[in-house]
């Protein structure tokens, strides 16, 4: 009775929510300022005293500012967005997600004492169409496939806890297509991100997901047609390129998913760059720190400490009201210090493979548990994930956030105390040989990770 009578109350709400939502968008070409300002009462009466007046009062400062990046993108949004997906968009990230989600799953850490996560990262398949230099997913082949029942698990257990948000990855993911619109049809209620190399998105597809609503894609793609192909293999910059212009025309929301190397850092950064993903249609960016996985890790990627102080002063001048470039990038490594250092095992995101295995990182390819055997709950409480719940943050320098890369001996002990075993489907990697790659790195950056965070506090 009482699961009924949440699941009733939870409807009803939703509803509530669809009628607001649906009020202020209807109205909100007439008159955003006052349509987003009601949106910052709604979300005040929501939360209530868990954040000060003063946040509050910034948010509005922000939705009055005529200069605000936040807002000139939304902006954006309402503009080019096809409605379906920008009111589905609201009302599950912005009410589910973030509203209702966040307030679960805070209340969920007080009970379970364990870390739940705001979203959660799955791989439908190993399978992948392409075989980029330095990535781990193109040899696997079609090796592992979470079933159906498999994702559906997933993600009704994760709404139990309070998950809105949840990303694909692979594998390319779209290689289970068919399996993948079922499942948000099913699941209407959360929103989905996936990552793909965009080679198999086609009219098809693209008119069930304006259908739909619950979809975004992030678009893997590296600088220039040279930088781009030389990593991702000839023709693949000009099929992004198309696909762009396809989820555009729409007026489906997407980003881009950008691993920044020693060889494409500046161009994956530059003004043309970034206007031209802008022109394209995108509207944010995942930027993502190449890491030195597997045994036959190509380590001369990995960016000098001179490239990574560039690239953490890039993204914030994009981020500034100094550019005027309508894209909002996110750096996954560098912007740790903004959410308290490391995010992963299930502190704010942790990850399943294709063969079930929930890793605490997409980057960290060792478990202790998975999901054929164990709920998400019992995964989260598990050693390992018990572990990085203990050890967070793993530096006081959030510039320097992960228990691999920078902080190699944390993830050494991690493994070894809890017994977790290595996941890559190809070549296991001891532990050991893993984290042997980052000393150096970890030693070369960390004179400067102090010298910028010194900077800053």
């Amino acid at each position: 009775m009482g699961n009924s009578v949440n699941k009733l109350s939870h409807s009803m709400q939703r509803k509530a929510a669809a009628a607001l939502i649906d009020g202020i968008l209807n109205k909100v070409d007439k008159n955003r300022e006052d349509s987003f300002l009601k949106i910052a009462d709604m979300a005040e009466q929501f939360w209530g005293n868990e954040y000060s007046k003063d946040t509050y009062e910034k948010v509005r400062e922000e939705i009055r500012n005529p200069d605000s990046r936040w807002m000139n993108m939304i902006s954006h949004i309402l503009d080019e967005i096809n409605p379906n997906v920008v009111r589905t968009t609201f009302l599950n990230l912005g009410y589910e997600a973030f509203f209702r989600g966040t307030k679960m799953i805070r209340k969920n850490r007080e009970i379970y004492k364990c870390n739940i996560p705001w979203l959660i990262l799955f791989d439908p398949t190993s399978a992948c169409n392409m075989h980029c230099a330095g990535c781990w997913a193109g040899t696997y082949g079609n090796k592992h496939n979470l079933s159906f029942d498999d994702m559906d698990k997933i993600i009704t257990q994760g709404k139990e806890l309070g998950v809105y948000l949840y990303m694909l990855t692979g594998g390319e993911p779209l290689v289970r297509k068919k399996d993948i619109l079922k499942l948000a049809e099913k699941h209407y209620d959360v929103q989905f991100a996936i990552y793909t190399n965009s080679t198999l998105i086609d009219e098809e597809l693209c008119m069930e997901v304006t259908r739909l609503g619950n979809i975004a894609f992030l678009l893997s793609i590296e600088g220039t047609p040279d930088t781009n192909d030389a990593r991702r293999g000839s023709g693949h910059y000009d099929s992004v390129m198309k696909t762009m212009d396809l989820l555009k025309n729409h007026g489906i929301l997407f980003g881009t998913s950008i691993c920044y190397t020693s060889q494409n850092i500046e161009a994956v950064t530059s003004d043309e760059f970034l206007t031209m993903l802008s022109d394209k249609g995108a509207k944010f960016g995942f930027y993502f720190h190449y890491m030195p996985i597997g045994n036959k890790a190509v380590t001369e990627l990995l960016p000098t400490p001179e490239q990574r102080k560039y690239m953490i002063e890039r993204i914030r001048y994009i981020r500034s009201d100094k550019c005027n470039i309508p894209f909002y990038p996110m750096d996954f490594q560098n912007d740790g210090e903004y959410v308290g250092g490391c995010i992963a095992g299930g502190r704010n995101y942790f990850h399943i493979n294709s063969a079930g295995d929930a890793e605490p990182c997409v980057f960290i390819h060792y478990s202790d548990s998975n999901i054929h055997s164990s709920s998400i709950l019992e995964i989260l409480q598990s050693p390992l994930f018990m572990a990085y719940h203990k050890g967070q943050p793993f530096n006081e320098n959030h510039l320097m956030p992960c228990p691999m890369l920078e902080n190699p001996e944390a993830l050494e002990r991690m493994v070894n105390e809890t017994g977790a075993k290595s996941t890559d489907l190809e070549s296991p990697e001891t532990v050991e040989h893993l984290c042997e790659k980052c000393l150096s790195y970890s030693d070369c950056w960390k004179p400067e990770a102090e010298k910028i965070w010194k900077g800053r506090n």
